[in-house]
């Protein structure tokens, strides 16, 4: 374990990678990087795939700089632990049904798909909800045993039990988390979710 673990916010062109960047930096952590370049992912400890927007352009986005098979690499065969983050979480899917049909990154066996609610529930689904924890390790072993996190989408990841971490209650059980060996997804925003959002991240990265 590393006490200063070298993270790079991986920058393919969308999301809100900034005010992600000063979250980390406030817990403490020097060595962040924003960055799209080989060198910087391969030397990592740590790899943070942020996503705002629609599914399909950012994979495009990640396909037209080869991004898809840097992080492929660094992920699969390097076994770098990596976090997505709201549509960063639904790249790691099989694809995504938002405005048509589109290939995701493969990496979690499941679907993205258009949220469909109980008449008394809206769509998008935006602001704070309770999340439920199947499984706390790594990212959950610092907040409390509901914690409240800021969501913001229209589209969720299905997957089955054996991949799902955590979910919330909006009409049905919504995804909040999902994880395969090294790597990890979230639906909501921990950048946004104060004090629970930095126990998620300080518990990532201490596992790093």
């Amino acid at each position: 374990m590393s006490n200063n673990p070298s993270i790079v916010i991986v920058d393919y062109g969308v999301g809100n990678i900034h005010s992600l960047a000063n979250a980390i930096r406030y817990l403490g952590y020097k060595k962040i990087r924003i960055s799209d370049q080989e060198q910087h992912i391969r030397e990592a400890d740590a790899l943070i795939l942020p996503g705002v927007g629609a599914f399909g352009e950012s994979v495009r986005n990640l396909r037209k700089s080869m991004l898809h098979l840097i992080l492929g690499e660094a992920v699969l065969i390097q076994k770098k632990p990596i976090l997505g983050i709201c549509v960063g979480m639904q790249m790691l899917a099989e694809g995504s049904e938002e405005n048509g049909w589109h290939e995701g990154l493969s990496w979690i066996p499941g679907k993205v798909k258009k949220l469909v609610l109980p008449a008394t529930f809206s769509v998008p689904q935006v602001g704070w909800n309770n999340v439920f924890i199947q499984q706390n390790d790594p990212l959950f072993t610092r907040t409390s045993e509901n914690p409240n996190f800021y969501f913001d989408h229209s589209y969720h990841f299905e997957t089955s039990p054996e991949y799902r971490m955590a979910w919330c209650d909006f009409g049905i059980e919504v995804t909040a988390a999902v994880y395969r060996d090294n790597i990890f997804g979230v639906q909501f925003h921990p950048e946004k979710s104060q004090s629970s959002g930095l126990k998620l991240f300080r518990g990532f990265l201490n596992a790093v």
